[in-house]
């Protein structure tokens, strides 16, 4: 499995976490070992940048995500095919206020929001309230799995 950490934003974050996150995600949700994802650390303006770009709105967001062969999860008899999940682009400087706000670490907020992200580029929306319900509850479980403690609150906007 191909996953890349680049981080741009300056800001220190533990890489080999949310490497491992994501493969932890990956094998519970049977995405085929040799999806690639591409996970981006940006500052502030470099995420506005990609906001106005990609979603065209104003202002620095905490996740972006860009999926790329729109894969879905697998199942255990029936994987997900091979392919490029996507990239991911995540702003530590936003995160870190929303971790503040949230009342835990940058790293914890950091490992939500890459879990938030990956289930975007899984076709995962919170648009509707029951989108919302499923896509956040999977978020919790997989994250509570990974790091064997409850996980924090939804702080994504």
């Amino acid at each position: 499995m191909s996953i890349e950490v680049n981080n741009e934003s300056g800001v220190q974050v533990d890489e080999s976490e949310l490497v491992a996150l994501s493969r932890y995600i990956f094998e519970q949700l049977y995405i085929h070992p040799q999806a690639e994802l591409s996970i981006l650390l940006v500052d502030e303006p470099a995420m506005e940048k990609l906001h106005i770009e990609l979603m065209d709105e104003p202002g620095a967001t905490d996740v972006l995500s860009v999926p790329m062969d729109e894969l879905t999860p697998g199942t255990p008899d029936r994987p997900t095919p091979q392919g490029m999940l996507g990239d991911i682009a995540v702003c530590p400087q936003v995160a870190k206020v929303q971790a503040a706000n949230a009342g835990h670490s940058l790293q914890d907020e950091m490992l939500l929001l890459t879990t938030h992200g990956i289930l975007h580029l899984l076709g995962y929306d919170h648009a509707e309230p029951e989108e919302k319900a499923e896509m956040f509850g999977l978020q919790r479980e997989l994250l509570s799995g990974f790091t064997g403690k409850e996980a924090p609150a939804e702080t994504t906007q």
